[in-house]
């Protein structure tokens, strides 16, 4: 199964970003292949380069993008399992109290189960994990627009 990109609005795509980890180069210096690249804190930090997407791990604090959030057309939090819930935290802070306008991206453990409280907290797209539905993730997006709901 391959992994899908599911936007707020129900429409599906193909996934559009490549993650840069630290560990994907041996030279932090080395320069990057044109490319969407979505790249690890740290070494879009060190490369200085804004205009690539950055991602977040759910411990780091996205105060430390604030000076650069109209530079970043891409930012991405990632779950790195289910349970955890601190990118929800992390996507509100950056559209409440940043006033970010790019695209936030959920990625890592992204579920059917979370994708409707994903929306709701300012996710703009998900990286589905490769055994979730892509159907079944668009139900959610239409059942979050339902009158009723659990989370206010």
């Amino acid at each position: 199964m391959s992994e899908h990109l599911l936007y707020s609005n129900g429409q599906l795509g193909e996934n559009d970003g490549r993650l840069v980890t630290d560990e994907a180069a041996d030279d932090r210096n080395a320069p990057l292949p044109d490319a969407k690249l979505i790249l690890s804190f740290p070494r879009w930090q060190a490369l200085g380069q804004p205009r690539h997407g950055v991602w977040l791990d759910n411990h780091e604090p996205v105060d430390q993008l604030r000076d650069a959030l109209s530079a970043i057309a891409l930012i991405a939090l990632r779950f790195p399992v289910f349970t955890d819930g601190r990118a929800y935290s992390q996507a509100r802070l950056l559209r409440q109290r940043l006033g970010y306008q790019g695209e936030l991206r959920a990625i890592g453990d992204v579920q059917r189960d979370q994708i409707a409280y994903m929306a709701r907290c300012g996710f703009d797209s998900f990286l589905l994990r490769a055994d979730q539905e892509a159907e079944e993730c668009q139900a959610a997006l239409r059942e979050m627009k339902m009158p009723a709901r659990y989370q206010t």
